[in-house]
This record gives C-alpha cells, sequence and structure tokens, in this order.
C-alpha cells in the first residue's frame, strides 16, 4: 500500500524508521540514475562508516540495563537480598556503527573520476554536536572544493540546516518543510529546489559531465518505491502525532487527509 501522502511522509522520519528507509532511498536512486544515464556513465551505491560512543548516540538502544538477583530472604518476599559488596546494575554498552548510504555517479571510463555525489541527509547530520555530523560537514567541504558536483537532499524537517546552499538565501522564497541544493563545481550558484508536505516531490536536474546534458531524476518516485517496499504501510500508526510534530498548517492539513483516507478515526 502507498503512502497516504502525496510527497514526503512526516512519520518516515521517527528514527525508528529512518535508517532502513535512508538506504532503501539511496538504492532506488542508484538503480533509477542506472536506468537513464547515457553511455560512458554509471551510479553507484556507496557507505560511509563511522562508530558513535553511546553517550553521543541518537538511538536508544545502545545502553542495556541488568539488575543483578540475589538469594531471597522468606522474612522479606519479594526483595532481593544481595551479597556485599553486589553492584546496584550492570550497564552493557555498545558503541554504535553508523553506515550512511549515498550514491557517486562516475565515469564509467575511467572509475576514478566522481562526477557527481549525491546525499540523503540522516538526522545524524543535521544534529550539532554529533559524530555524524562532523563526519557529513567534513566531507561536504571537501567536495565544495573539488571537481565534483554535490547534489543533497534533506527531506528531514527536525535539525539544523546542513545543506550547502545558504539557509538566509532559500528562507527568501518562504517556508518549505524539504530541500534540495545542487552545487555544480564550476560556479558559485547554488540551484536549489523547495518542497511542503502537502506537495509532491519534484523531478531534479542530476549534472553529469561538462558537454553531456543532465539527467532528470523523479524524486516522489523513488521515494513511492522505497514506501511500497519496506514495511511502513504495516508498522506505521498514521493515529499518533509524528515525530517531530507538524507545524498547525501542516498538522491541520494531515489530520484532514488521514480521515478522509480512513487512518485516524
Amino acid at each position: 500500500m502507498p503512502s497516504p501522502f502525496p510527497g514526503v511522509d512526516p512519520y518516515i522520519e521517527n528514527s525508528i524508521f529512518w535508517k532502513g528507509f535512508h538506504n532503501g532511498f539511496i538504492t532506488f536512486a542508484a538503480a533509477a540514475l542506472n536506468a537513464i544515464l547515457p553511455a560512458g556513465y554509471a551510479a553507484n551505491y556507496e557507505e560511509r562508516v563511522y562508530v558513535v560512543p553511546p553517550e553521543r548516540s541518537l538511538y536508544p538502544d545502545i545502553l542495556v540495563l541488568h539488575k543483578p538477583t540475589g538469594n531471597s530472604a522468606p522474612n522479606l518476599g519479594a526483595i532481593a537480598v544481595l551479597e556485599a559488596g553486589a553492584p546496584h546494575g550492570i550497564l552493557t554498552v555498545h558503541s554504535e556503527e553508523v553506515r550512511e548510504g549515498f550514491v557517486e555517479v562516475r565515469s564509467s571510463d575511467d572509475w576514478d573520476d566522481i562526477i557527481t555525489i549525491i546525499e540523503l541527509l540522516s538526522p545524524a547530520n543535521k544534529a550539532v554536536g554529533s559524530i555524524g555530523r562532523d563526519e557529513y560537514l567534513q566531507k561536504q567541504s571537501e567536495i565544495l572544493r573539488s571537481a565534483t558536483n554535490l547534489l543533497e537532499i534533506d527531506l528531514l524537517r527536525k535539525g539544523f540546516h546542513t545543506v550547502a546552499a545558504p539557509l538566509e538565501g532559500l528562507r527568501l522564497h518562504g517556508q518549505f518543510d524539504a530541500v534540495i541544493s545542487l552545487h555544480l563545481h564550476s560556479s558559485a550558484q547554488y540551484p536549489f529546489w523547495l518542497n511542503r508536505l502537502p506537495e509532491p516531490l519534484p523531478a531534479i536536474s542530476v549534472p553529469l559531465a561538462s558537454g553531456t546534458p543532465s539527467v532528470v531524476l523523479d524524486l516522489q518516485n523513488i521515494y513511492d518505491q522505497t514506501y511500497n517496499a519496506g514495511p511502513y504501510s504495516r508498522r506505521v500508526d498514521y493515529r499518533a502525532v509524528p515525530t517531530p510534530p507538524l507545524d498547525a498548517y501542516c498538522a491541520e492539513w494531515a489530520d484532514s487527509l488521514l480521515r478522509e483516507k480512513g487512518l485516524r478515526p
């Protein structure tokens, strides 16, 4: 079953869904590009890997508390009596290995020639102080100084502005929930696309090498494929408030839409 929303589904931003959705989106994006790229080009799925210590993780399931058990004294009912010196509990701590997928469009004749990198931002990329943001911004800076084009897709409402296109300039065009920013290596200009939740995602231009026309990537089609291939129609509770909550305008619109589709009483 497709998402009830015409564009971005605000419920997918929840951390319990986003990891899988992110990787699925990148996989479908690479496949869509390989179906339309001209001869001499190929799109490849790549991953950025980094380790996050538990105290800096955005996810709650890397600390496990074990309460010690002891011999129960008959006259104390269910109260456990621990041996002298026994700890009050044991924490099992797991460092988190994070894998973030992205797409590289390369020259199939010279595989070392990276033409365009396509990034889908994750919550960690937008969280100030997170290792994921530090890693992303370092890579972003390197690409902006290179001969590679950078296409950044931010479908997340929560977090700090991260795409390379300056926020103050984007705000001149009004409010938006999602932004796609393109940096062409040979230009100081930033083509961009803005999106609000009631709108379908746009089709965007993916630049290739000089002299080769751009190809058009239908983001909404990729989004729909990712949603349909995942567990979201079975797992998302559309009766609840999405995380993060919607603004007043989008909340009223979403409530009406979900009631119309029979997903809310």
